[in-house]
């Protein structure tokens, strides 16, 4: 079997789950703002959730291709990025854990991360940083047997229902480091509830899957949840940022692929003044000039992944991913709204919850201005800019 067909088979057994829920089931799922626990449930017993984690913890061993392969599929069936950020943080978020946990860490966290009883949410962002991570000010304070953490995050995803949480922490002042990335450390514990605040934040789009200020009070962490040395977190961070770029990319080129797809079909089916509208030219064009960047931003998509899994410099095609995917994704759910006229407006078709949440990916894991810098100084040799 070549790698296309492993990559296929993949997408085929995902698909076949997420054909088990239908366009009613999210946008119930939008409505009440409700997280689509079916799914991730389905999911987790399909063994998806641990595709990339080790096979001695019942994962899959399979590299970031894989999991790319695993979220196309997902978020190209209808749930966009509600499905996908129900599952995908596990894709990349306990990456530290298995790169730098110990095997007593990996044995206690991982398998239940993989069976799905855990859930983790990622406490990285804070409201006086934002993308400047370096400037973080939550601060874990070393005690008799760990820590005691407080500070606030932003944009903790699933925190409403996590069991789990994984927080950066600065362990050492940022004026006391020799450079601004050190001196930050990782810890994974359970979500205390009776220290840490979990308020939700209302959003444009994506109701089901929650998005939070976390509010951490002089919360205790014992010593062996902290993962990796101290003072080194923001490293063991860089681990994940690309795979997340990547994974964030290719679930934005499958939510508009799906966009297109209906876009395509209305455009047959609708008939003006006698004709169908897709015989039109002005709706032909747009339509196909979407598929043609779909087409491209996947393949970068699919290229960085391959990169990385390779062990090859692909930080370039990562970001690359990231960008091309986010835009040709919110351009053809865009169109797909515009095809569909006054109707794409209309909840009935489902383009207006694609767009909604396809906006999502140009807006994280990090901004196209970032990105562009980043081409520009690391590819372009230009100085840099921040």
């Amino acid at each position: 079997m070549t790698q296309f067909d492993d990559m296929q088979a993949i997408r085929d057994g995902v698909a076949r789950i997420c054909r088990e829920f239908d366009d009613h089931y999210w946008s119930d799922c939008d409505r009440q703002a409700r997280f689509p626990a079916e799914f991730h449930r389905a999911m987790a017993q399909g063994g998806w959730l641990g595709v990339s984690m080790p096979e001695e913890f019942g994962g899959a061993g399979l590299g970031v291709e894989a999991a790319a392969a695993v979220m196309h599929a997902v978020a190209r069936n209808g749930g966009g990025m509600t499905a996908a950020s129900a599952i995908h943080i596990n894709m990349f978020g306990p990456h530290p854990i298995v790169v730098h946990g110990t095997p007593e860490q990996q044995a206690a966290w991982l398998p239940r991360l993989i069976s799905g009883q855990d859930q983790v949410c990622f406490a990285v962002t804070e409201p006086d940083a934002g993308l400047d991570t370096t400037n973080i000010s939550t601060f874990a304070q070393r005690t008799d047997g760990g820590y005691r953490i407080t500070g606030r995050k932003i944009w903790t995803t699933t925190a409403q229902i996590a069991s789990k949480i994984l927080i950066l922490a600065r362990t050492t002042p940022r004026q006391d480091c020799e450079r601004p990335t050190d001196g930050m450390t990782i810890f994974f514990t359970d979500l205390d509830r009776s220290a840490i605040e979990v308020q939700r934040i209302e959003k444009h789009g994506r109701a089901a899957v929650d998005s939070n200020m976390t509010f951490i009070d002089d919360f205790f962490v014992p010593e062996d949840h902290r993962i990796g040395e101290e003072g080194l977190g923001f490293r063991y961070l860089l681990d994940s940022f690309n795979p997340e770029r990547i994974l964030i990319g290719m679930e934005a080129v499958a939510i508009g692929q799906d966009a297109l797809e209906r876009a395509a079909a209305y455009a047959r089916e609708r008939i003006v003044f006698g004709r169908a509208i897709g015989q039109n030219q002005a709706i032909q064009h747009p339509l196909a000039e979407c598929w043609a960047n779909l087409e491209a931003a996947y393949l970068v998509a699919q290229m960085a992944a391959r990169l990385y899994d390779a062990g090859d410099p692909c930080g370039a095609m990562a970001n690359a991913a990231k960008l091309l995917g986010g835009r040709a994704g919110h351009a053809a759910c865009q169109q797909a709204v515009m095809t569909h006229g006054g109707m794409g407006y209309a909840k009935e078709y489902h383009v207006e919850r694609l767009l909604r949440e396809v906006l999502i990916c140009r807006l994280v894991p990090v901004s196209e201005q970032l990105i562009l810098s980043f081409i520009a100084e690391r590819v372009l040799d230009q100085p840099k800019s921040y």
